[in-house]
C-alpha cells in the first residue's frame, strides 16, 4: 500500500468516525425532539381537552328575573295564556290595571269609554254600571233611577292620556281569570279555552334564557315541575312557560313526554232575555204627521187584515242634547188597542242638521235620550218602542251599539219591546253590528226595500226577489231567526229618464201605480229575474220605467220569508197597499 492509499484509508476511516458520532448525536437530538414534542402535543390535547369540557361544561350564571324583565316602577308584565304581551300593564293603588283597547278586543267588547265626558259604562241585561275615570264608586241603574256602590279602588283610571280598567272589574264580567306575581311584577291571563300541550321535570334541571347550556339560568325546575309547551326541539331545548308565567328553555331529556292538557272556564256567559211574541209579528209601519193620526187609524187599519202590531212614526231626535219632539197622543194607543193592536212608537233621525256622533258618544246625552223614550212609553202605556236611526256615520258605530245596550236594559226591565230597523247587509254597513243587535234587541227589522232609491243614478226595482232572498240569508248568519222580522214595501217607484241618461224618480202607491200604467197604455210584463211585473213606456221626450209591487210580487217575497220561518213580517207604509195585499201576507203568516 502506497503512502498516498494509507492516507486515503486513514481520512475514510477519520470520515467515518466523524460521521458516526454525527449520526449519533443526531439521533440523540431526535430523540430528545421527539419527547419534547409529546409532551407539546399532549399539552395540546390537555388543552383541548380542558377546552371541550369547558365548552360542554353547562353555565352556573344566573339571572334574576327582575333584571331579565325589565319594568317600570309601576308597570306590570302581562302574559297572555302562553305568550308575553307587548304591552304593559300597571299598578295603582294596590290594584292590576290594562289598557282599555286591550280590554275590548282581547276579553270583552262590551265595556265602552266615553272620551268626552271620561265615563267607563258596561251593560249587563239588565243593568248599567257607570263609573267616572278616577272615581271610587261607580252607579247602577235598571230603569231611570241609579244608585251609587263605593269600591276599594277606582274601576277605571287616565294615566299618560290612556286609559286603564281594574282587571278585578274586567274578571267579574268576562271570560278570563288572572294571577298576580310579584318579582317581577306580572299577571298571567288566561282567556283562551281548550287544549294545550304540557310536560313534567323528570329530573331536577335549570330554565335558560336560550336554547344553550351556556345561557343564564332564570330559574332552578325540582323534579315534577309542571310546564307548558310553547315552542317545539330547538337543540335539545323546548321552549316552555313555567304556571307562573316565567318562559324560557329546557333540556328536553330532562322532561317527561308532553301530552295534552284541558284549560276549561266555568264563566257563565249572560243571558238577553227577549220579548218576543208567541205568534207570527204582523206589523205595518204608520206614517203621520199630526196629533189628528187616531182620527184616520180606524178606517185604515179597517181594510187591512191579521196585523198585530201598528208603528207610528211619533218622535224624532229633536237637537245634539238627546231631546225628542213627539206626535204621541194617549188617544191613537187608546184606539189601537181597542182595534187589538200593540203600538211600537217608531223614533227616527232624519233631521239632517243633527249629527249623531255629537248626539250618541256622550253618556248623558244618550242617557237624555233613553229616558224620554221610556218616560214616553210608560206615559203612553206603549207595547214597544222602534229605533229607526238611518243616518248613523260610521264613526258612530260603537256609540250607537252602546245607546241600544242601555236603552235595552231599560226595555227589559219595563216590559217593553224594543225593534230596531237595519238596512239589509253589506258590507258598508257592518258598523251597524247586526250580530250584537241580535243579542241585545227584541226584533231586527230588515228594511228589505229601497234597493234603488230616489237618490240611485240608475233605474231600478225598490225591492227584487233576489234582493229579498239575500237579505233574509244574510241576516240569519248574524241573527237568530226567532229576532228576525223581514219589512217589505207597499210603493213602487216611477223611473222617469231623460234622453241625456239623467235619472229621477217618484214613488207611487200600489193602486196608483197600476193606474197610471194603464192610463198611458203600457203593458206590464212579468219578469222572473226580479220577481215583479215591468213596464215602461215613452212620454214627452222621456223614457218612463216602473217596477210594480202587486199581489204577485209580494207572494213571491212572502214565500221567501215563509220559507226562512223567520219572526214575522212587517211593511212601508200603512195606506198605499191594496187591500187585497193582507190576504197575501196571512196566507203566508199561517
Amino acid at each position: 500500500m502506497g503512502h498516498w492509499d494509507r492516507k486515503r484509508t486513514y481520512l475514510v476511516i477519520i470520515a467515518k468516525i466523524k460521521v458516526k458520532g454525527t449520526v449519533r448525536f443526531m439521533d440523540r437530538r431526535m430523540k430528545l425532539g421527539l419527547i419534547g414534542s409529546g409532551a407539546a402535543i399532549l399539552l395540546i390535547l390537555v388543552l383541548v381537552a380542558v377546552v371541550v369540557i369547558e365548552m360542554l361544561k353547562p353555565s352556573n350564571e344566573i339571572i334574576e328575573l327582575t333584571d331579565y324583565y325589565q319594568t317600570g316602577e309601576k308597570e306590570v308584565l302581562i302574559i297572555l295564556q302562553d305568550r308575553l304581551y307587548e304591552k304593559k300593564g300597571l299598578l295603582m293603588d294596590g290594584a292590576v290595571y290594562m289598557d282599555y283597547d286591550s280590554v275590548v278586543q282581547l276579553f270583552n267588547h262590551r265595556f265602552y269609554w266615553d272620551s268626552n265626558e271620561k265615563i267607563l259604562t258596561y251593560t249587563t241585561p239588565d243593568e248599567i254600571l257607570q263609573s267616572v275615570a278616577g272615581s271610587n264608586k261607580y252607579s247602577v241603574t235598571k230603569s231611570t233611577i241609579s244608585t251609587d256602590v263605593k269600591t276599594q279602588y277606582p274601576i277605571a283610571q287616565i294615566a299618560s292620556d290612556q286609559v286603564y280598567l281594574s282587571l278585578d272589574f274586567v274578571k267579574k264580567y268576562s271570560d278570563m281569570t288572572y294571577e298576580y306575581y310579584e318579582n317581577p311584577s306580572r299577571v298571567v291571563i288566561h282567556y283562551q279555552w281548550g287544549d294545550y300541550l304540557y310536560t313534567k321535570v323528570s329530573k331536577a334541571t335549570q330554565l335558560r334564557t336560550e336554547a344553550d347550556i351556556k345561557s343564564p339560568i332564570l330559574l332552578q325546575l325540582p323534579e315534577g315541575t309542571s310546564l307548558m309547551v310553547v315552542g317545539g326541539n330547538t337543540k335539545g331545548f323546548l321552549k316552555v312557560m313555567t304556571e307562573d308565567g316565567i318562559e324560557g328553555y329546557v333540556k328536553e331529556k330532562y322532561t317527561k313526554e308532553a301530552a295534552y292538557e284541558t284549560i276549561s272556564s266555568s264563566y257563565q256567559e249572560p243571558v238577553y232575555t227577549a220579548q218576543t211574541r208567541d205568534g207570527a209579528v204582523n206589523l205595518v209601519f204608520h206614517q203621520v204627521f199630526n196629533t189628528d193620526a187616531a182620527d184616520k187609524l180606524e178606517s185604515l187599519i179597517s181594510a187591512t187584515s191579521g196585523v198585530t202590531v201598528v208603528s207610528p212614526t211619533w218622535f224624532s231626535i229633536n237637537d245634539v242634547s238627546g231631546t225628542i219632539s213627539s206626535l204621541a197622543t194617549q188617544r191613537y194607543v187608546t184606539k189601537a188597542k181597542e182595534l187589538g193592536l200593540e203600538v211600537w212608537a217608531l223614533v227616527d233621525d232624519f233631521n239632517t242638521e243633527i249629527n249623531m256622533k255629537e248626539v250618541l258618544s256622550y253618556t248623558s246625552r244618550r242617557e237624555t235620550l233613553s229616558n224620554a223614550l221610556i218616560e214616553a212609553a210608560l206615559e203612553y202605556k206603549l207595547n214597544g218602542i222602534n229605533i229607526d236611526f238611518e243616518k248613523i256615520p260610521s264613526n258612530a258605530g260603537e256609540d250607537y251599539i252602546q245607546f241600544l245596550r242601555e236603552l235595552s236594559v231599560k226595555c227589559r226591565n219595563n216590559g217593553i219591546v224594543l225593534s230596531v230597523d237595519s238596512y239589509v247587509p253589506s258590507a258598508y254597513t257592518a258598523y251597524y253590528d247586526r250580530e250584537e243587535q241580535g243579542k241585545i234587541i227584541d226584533y231586527v227589522i230588515v228594511m228589505a226595500y229601497d234597493e234603488f232609491y230616489a237618490g240611485s243614478e240608475v233605474a231600478g226595482p225598490v225591492s227584487s226577489i233576489g234582493f229579498v232572498r239575500d237579505a233574509v240569508s244574510n241576516i240569519l248568519t248574524m241573527v237568530p231567526k226567532e229576532k228576525t222580522i223581514i219589512a217589505i214595501p207597499f210603493y213602487t217607484r216611477l223611473w222617469k229618464v231623460l234622453p241625456g241618461g239623467e235619472v229621477s224618480s217618484e214613488s207611487f202607491a200600489m193602486t196608483a201605480a197600476a193606474n197610471l200604467i194603464k192610463d198611458n197604455g203600457a203593458e206590464a210584463v212579468w219578469n222572473d229575474t226580479y220577481g215583479c211585473y215591468y213596464a215602461e213606456y215613452e212620454k214627452d221626450g222621456a223614457s218612463y220605467k216602473i217596477w210594480l209591487e202587486d199581489e204577485k210580487s209580494i207572494e213571491e217575497k212572502m214565500k221567501v220569508i215563509h220559507d226562512a220561518d223567520v219572526a214575522g213580517v212587517a211593511a212601508w207604509k200603512l195606506g198605499l197597499e191594496k187591500e187585497s195585499i193582507w190576504n197575501v201576507i196571512n196566507s203566508y203568516l199561517k
